[in-house]
Formats: structure tokens, C-alpha cells, sequence
């Protein structure tokens, strides 16, 4: 197992880039329901200096119930490019938890075609822990041409996640806490019921995160060992609305081992359809 060039920049190696031309930074904040934040009015307030809002509910397929779904490529790029983005930036993403949501943008960049991105290590926390500036505001940038190269098959849904259990061709490995995906605890959406897809395996995120930051190689494989997840298999990530799906992504690609897909409708759509079975317990 190799290990991949970090896909993290440090707040020192941030700070010294600040006002580069070709450095995009992104704010990409969210949080669940049951944590009663506002991104949009905490980025307002406070933020990276230069750094553009990236709403991942806004940036989204509009035409779905579910909750910031991918768009498709040509609705990214056009969105995107109104930021004042393009392909050939160096795009560097943080948020307000250290590493919750910042994974899912890197994710979705990545999956476009842009080819520098990174997340900021310790995210927001970290940078204003250390009492880097900060600006208020809304910042802008000029409008961009944003160049998409066709997304490789990383994207599951309903069928494949199926097919995908029934064959036994992939590890689906879910990010949400334990007590969620035993169903001991309730999912932060109203209405929806705990558990897991039938034959997932659990690893949350947050075992493989510590004090914003991702744990080291060794921790990481020790959490999924854990998980009961073996690393020299294919992995298909999911979570509750394929947000922390992502943290299991920036880690296995930090291992060497990319996943073979993301269920971009993750527990939302699984559970919510009301015709799909529902497994609770460790197994």
C-alpha cells in the first residue's frame, strides 16, 4: 500500500499564497440540521480574506428533493465559472468543523477535472486559532471559463449500490456514527429512519478525524481494520447525504486506495424511499 502526496496545504503554506491570481480559496461550510449553524451568515462575517462561499446545496441538481445532489457537469462548470473559477487554479477548501464538509468540494473538483485542489489542513478552527486574518463580507472574483473534463464512473446510485452488495464486488462502507447506523439513534433528518443498507460495513468519520485534522496513516488503517473493512478490496463509500462519505475518500486516497464510487444519495435517498430494506444492529 502506497501512500499519495498529501491532498492537504498548511495554514502557513495558505498564508504565504493569499493574493496569488491563480489561488482560488473556498469556504465550503455546512453543517447537519441538529447543529443549528448558518454557514452563509458565519462566512459573511467571518472568513479566509479573498475566500468565495461554495454552498453545496446551491452548486447542486436542483431538480431532486435530495439534498445537494451532484449537478451535472455542464451546470458545475457554468456555476463554478461565475465564481472566477477554472480548471487550471490552485483551489484550496476548508470549513467551519476542521474536516467535515471540505472533503465532499475536493471531491467534487476533482471529479470535474480541475487539477490542482486541496483541503486546508485544521480548516477555519485551525487558521483562526492561530490568529491569522480574517475578512468580513462577500468577496468576488471575475468570471472564468471552466473547462470539464468527463467525470470518470466514481458516482453510485440506487441500482448499483445493489448490484454492488448483491455481487459482493465492493465493500460498502458507511461514515455515519455507530449509534446511527445500528439505528440507536435518530438521523438529524426528521423523519428518517436509523440503520444501515444491509451488508454495509460502518467506519465513521469522525474515527478518522481528530481535532479537525486527519489522523495519521497508521490510525487510519487501524479505524478501518476496525470497521472490518480490508483495505486490498474495492471500497464504495456512503454516509447520510454523501457529505462525510467523502472524509472516508480523502482518507483511503491519503492510503493510496482511491474508492471505486461515492452513493451520492447515500442514507437519504436509501431510506427515505420507504421500498428498500433497512438493517439495524453492529451487522
Amino acid at each position: 500500500m502506497t501512500a499519495r502526496p498529501s491532498p492537504f496545504v498548511s495554514t502557513e503554506w495558505l498564508a504565504g499564497k493569499l493574493g496569488a491570481p491563480d489561488l482560488v480559496v473556498l469556504d465550503a461550510s455546512y453543517y447537519l440540521p441538529t447543529q443549528n449553524r448558518d454557514p452563509e451568515a458565519e462566512y459573511r462575517a467571518t472568513h479566509i480574506p479573498g475566500a468565495l462561499r461554495f454552498d453545496i446545496n446551491a452548486v447542486a441538481d436542483q431538480a431532486t428533493t435530495l439534498p445537494h445532489m451532484l449537478p451535472t457537469a455542464d451546470e458545475f462548470a457554468a456555476a463554478v465559472g461565475a465564481m472566477g473559477i477554472a480548471e487550471t487554479d490552485t483551489i484550496v477548501v476548508y470549513d467551519g468543523l476542521g474536516l467535515f464538509s471540505a472533503p465532499r468540494v475536493w471531491w467534487t473538483f476533482r471529479l470535474f477535472g480541475a487539477r490542482t485542489v486541496y483541503v486546508l489542513e485544521g480548516g477555519f478552527p485551525r487558521w483562526t486559532a492561530e490568529g491569522r486574518p480574517v475578512e468580513a463580507g462577500v468577496a468576488s472574483r471575475p468570471p472564468k471559463t471552466f473547462t470539464v473534463t468527463p467525470p470518470p464512473d466514481a458516482v453510485a446510485d440506487v441500482a448499483r449500490v445493489q448490484k454492488t452488495i448483491a455481487e459482493k464486488s465492493a465493500q460498502v462502507v458507511d461514515a455515519r456514527a455507530a449509534d446511527r447506523f445500528t439505528g440507536a439513534a435518530p438521523e438529524p433528518r426528521a423523519g428518517l429512519p436509523s440503520g444501515h443498507i444491509p451488508g454495509s460495513l460502518n467506519v465513521p468519520h469522525a474515527a478518522l478525524v481528530q481535532d479537525g485534522v486527519l489522523k495519521s496513516p497508521d490510525e487510519l488503517r487501524a479505524a478501518f481494520q476496525a470497521g472490518g473493512v480490508d483495505l486490498d478490496k474495492p471500497v464504495l463509500t456512503t454516509c447520510g447525504s454523501g457529505v462525510s462519505a467523502a472524509v472516508l475518500w480523502i482518507a483511503l486516497h491519503t492510503l493510496g486506495r482511491d474508492p471505486v464510487a461515492l452513493y451520492d444519495g447515500s442514507w437519504t435517498e436509501w431510506a427515505g424511499r420507504g421500498d428498500l430494506p433497512i438493517a439495524t444492529g453492529a451487522t
